[in-house]
């Protein structure tokens, strides 16, 4: 078994992300955030040189919104 560390997030999101895998077939928020983890870190390094305009945020919050993510 690999070891494993322990990630604290505000119980809101939690109770969120509760409710978004509810018969998605994820078997809890714990599996759903590894799934999630492991295919923002498939993507290689971030480039800490990448600069997002004020304008990409705005648009990555809003759709992260209409997701339900925040």
């Amino acid at each position: 078994m690999k070891e494993k560390v322990t990630i604290k997030i505000p119980k809101e999101l939690y109770e969120k992300l509760k409710e978004i895998i509810d018969g998605t077939g994820f078997s809890s928020v714990t599996e759903f955030i590894i799934f999630t983890m492991r295919l923002i870190a498939s993507g290689g390094k971030i480039d800490k040189r990448a600069k997002f305009a004020k304008k990409e945020i705005r648009e990555i919050k809003k759709r992260l919104k209409e997701l339900g993510y925040l």
